[in-house]
C-alpha cells in the first residue's frame, strides 16, 4: 500500500507528522536527546534493524534535525548530533512523556523523570499561552486561519465553521 504524503498539506501538524510520525523516528530523537550519538547507540537502544534506522537517521539529516559528522578516518564513522531544529523538538517529546506519564505510566511510577539542572527539581512539560502564561486548555481555543494558509482553500475552511478568519 502506497504512503500517503502529507508534506504538502496547509497544516503543520499533517506536515510534521509527514516527517516524523512513523514509530521509530520520535524513539531515534528521544535517544538524541539521552545522549545516543553513534549508530551503535540508536541500535542498541533500540532494538530496530539496522537498515530501518539507517533510514530513519538519514531522514532525520536531510530534514535538518540531526548533523552527521565524522568521528573516525579509518574506516570512517560519523556522529549524529541534534542541531538547533532537533533540539527545539524536545518540548514535543517532553510533553509526548508528561501525557504517557499521565495515561499509560505503570502502577510502579513513571519510568524516566526529567530533572531540570537548573533549579535542581524533577519537572514535567506544561503547554502555556505564549502571550498570558496560563495553561493551554482545548476548551480556551478556537482555531483560526494564519497568513500561511491557501487563499484557494480558504473559503471552503471558513465555511466547515471549525475556524475563524485571522485579523
Amino acid at each position: 500500500m502506497k504512503r500517503t504524503s502529507f508534506a504538502n498539506w496547509p497544516c503543520t501538524v499533517a506536515r510534521t507528522v509527514d516527517l516524523l510520525g512513523d514509530w521509530w523516528t520520535p524513539l531515534i530523537l528521544r535517544e538524541a536527546f539521552y545522549g545516543a550519538k553513534r549508530f551503535d547507540d540508536f541500535e542498541s537502544a533500540l532494538g530496530l534493524s539496522r537498515n530501518i534506522l539507517t533510514q530513519r537517521l538519514a531522514r532525520l539529516v536531510e530534514a535538518g534535525l540531526l548533523d552527521k559528522v565524522p568521528y573516525q578516518d579509518r574506516p570512517v564513522r560519523h556522529e549524529y548530533r541534534l542541531t538547533t531544529q532537533g533540539r527545539d523538538f524536545f518540548p514535543v517529546i517532553a510533553a509526548m512523556m508528561a501525557w504517557g506519564d499521565r495515561y499509560l505510566a505503570p502502577e510502579s511510577g513513571e519510568p524516566v523523570l526529567l530533572h531540570h539542572t537548573a533549579c535542581d527539581h524533577d519537572t514535567h512539560a506544561e503547554v502555556v499561552c505564549a502571550h498570558c502564561r496560563e495553561p493551554l486548555r482545548h476548551e480556551d481555543i478556537a482555531a483560526r486561519l494564519g497568513p500561511g494558509f491557501p487563499p484557494r482553500l480558504r473559503d471552503a475552511a471558513l465555511a466547515t465553521g471549525r475556524f475563524t478568519d485571522a485579523v
